[in-house]
């Protein structure tokens, strides 16, 4: 019989999430949190919340988060745009998708961040296309050529067009929903995305213990539309927060079950997300750095409380705070990756992210593809390949007096190993004195050429293009651009 040894870290104690868990209830009952939206507002009411006259909190009963946990789907399936393939959230492995929302993308040849273009978007999308272990793609930059009104659609344009991975999206404007939701509809050839969810939008609370009206806008339309909202509470501990790491996990906690309580007081059983982005605030600095290791304690930590609830879980980690493509960026990516494949974390996005969470870098998320590919074999741990640990293959090998072209290795090398592309470099050292300066940035530089050069889009009907057009059309036409739709095709 399989024997497989996982590798597993875990910070906080059971009773450690018992308490955080009651805590966090505690401050939505006698506290309360901040409703900015009068729908939300009355449906709360309905349930039996309460706004207190003084400080126009209102407070949520212990047993109304309760029933909103109990009625959260603790499993959830991502499919892919064209419903071809999936992968699954709580399936013992660790998923990826670049991080998202740069205003910069990183100019690796002229070492300069600036602001990213339409066509720079189609690029990154179709190079995250062939990555193979960035599960999903994202609508990673903010092209600053295109009216501000019609940017997040036309991410989400792009990355149907140029892809078909499931997509990580968010609106940062209430009438962006309905066409961005249009657009995944048309792109999946359906009138409804219940059975086959393949977009995911992020929704963020804001810290302390607030939820906006655009967040309860955006909650209210994915539990109806049935997408998947990613709840993404940023506690900024020191600032947004307590500085206390714990009291931190204790804020996301209640921040995210609030979100719960929300999302499904308008439609139970629609799927959620028990995701966040906090992080220490650096006092010297006045920036909140997501390499950190005091972020990734957070992160780590609040993900084991979702754990403990059954739910799906999500961290924004693979990020550096690193300007260039360095030995820090390979550092704070590497590691956050790492910890949270031990962890308890199902899905990471944050890959291919420089300067926080603000540049995206093309060379970065060719690297991070391969830290990507390394910490899912670290995930999958060590297993048993016949009745023993070990000890038929040591016996194998002595008998034949070698073990390199054995019947176990070549029936398991494969299976044992992870083998990256060039851009690790493995290679034996031979010509001494030769050691290129930049060979890390120069290779991952090919890499993008080759994987550009050899993309093929994927094959979608020519009826949903045109569908997913005439969408874009409608939203771009009040801003006198509508021949970018068209134009958008030709990238």
């Amino acid at each position: 019989m399989m024997e497989v040894q996982r590798p597993t870290v875990t910070i906080l104690s059971k009773t450690a999430i018992e308490r955080i868990m009651d805590e966090a209830m505690g401050l939505l009952e006698d506290t309360g949190i901040i409703v900015e939206e009068e729908e939300t507002l009355d449906i709360l009411n309905q349930m039996g919340g309460e706004v207190d006259a003084k400080t126009g909190r209102l407070k949520i009963k212990r047993k109304t988060t309760e029933k909103a946990i109990e009625s959260a789907p603790k499993e959830l399936e991502m499919h892919s745009l064209s419903g071809a393939w999936k992968f699954g959230f709580c399936d013992d492995q660790i998923h990826f998708n670049p991080g998202s929302a740069a205003l910069f993308i990183y100019d690796a040849q002229k070492s300069v961040m600036r602001p990213p273009t339409v066509g720079d978007a189609a690029k990154f999308t179709k190079l995250c296309h062939t990555l193979d272990n960035i599960e999903a793609v994202s609508t990673g930059v903010i092209p600053a050529d295109v009216p501000k009104d019609v940017s997040d659609s036309i991410r989400l344009y792009l990355s149907c067009l140029f892809s078909d991975k499931p997509v990580v999206t968010g609106t940062f404007s209430e009438p962006s929903f309905d066409m961005m939701r249009d657009l995944l509809l048309a792109r999946a050839g359906t009138d409804s995305l219940r059975d086959k969810p393949c977009a995911i939008f992020d929704v963020c609370p804001t810290s302390p213990l607030r939820w906006s009206h655009i967040g309860c806008h955006d909650l209210r339309c994915c539990a109806q539309s049935a997408i998947p909202a990613q709840l993404i509470s940023m506690p900024l501990a020191g600032a947004l927060a307590p500085v206390s790491l714990l009291a931190s996990v204790v804020q996301h906690a209640a921040e995210t079950l609030s979100g719960i309580v929300i999302h499904q007081a308008w439609t139970p059983g629609s799927p959620i997300i028990w995701g966040g982005s906090p992080a220490l605030f650096d006092m010297r600095h006045s920036t909140s750095p997501m390499g950190a290791v005091e972020t990734l304690l957070i992160d780590i930590a609040y993900a084991e409380v979702g754990k403990s609830l059954g739910l799906p879980t999500q961290a924004y980690l693979g990020m550096s705070d690193s300007k260039t493509l360095d030995a820090q960026a390979g550092m704070e990516t590497a590691m956050t990756v790492i910890m949270a494949a031990a962890g308890a974390v199902d899905f990471v996005s944050g890959p291919g992210m420089l300067n926080f969470e603000s540049c995206q870098s093309l060379e970065k998320l060719v690297l991070d593809n391969e830290i990507c590919g390394m910490a899912r074999r670290f995930k999958r741990g060590m297993e048993t390949w016949g009745e023993t640990m070990g000890r038929h293959a040591i016996l194998e090998g002595l008998a034949d007096g070698y073990y390199l072209t054995a019947p176990e290795t070549l029936r398991l090398y494969k299976a044992e190993a992870y083998y990256p592309s060039s851009v690790i470099d493995r290679k034996a050292f031979k010509d001494e004195g030769a050691v290129p300066a930049a060979r890390l940035v120069e290779e991952a530089g090919r890499q993008i050429e080759e994987r550009l050069e050899a993309y093929q889009q994927p094959e979608i009907p020519a009826a949903r293009i045109e569908d997913m057009k005439s969408v874009m059309e409608r939203a771009l036409s009040p801003h006198g651009v509508q021949d970018l739709a068209a134009k958008c095709l030709d990238l």
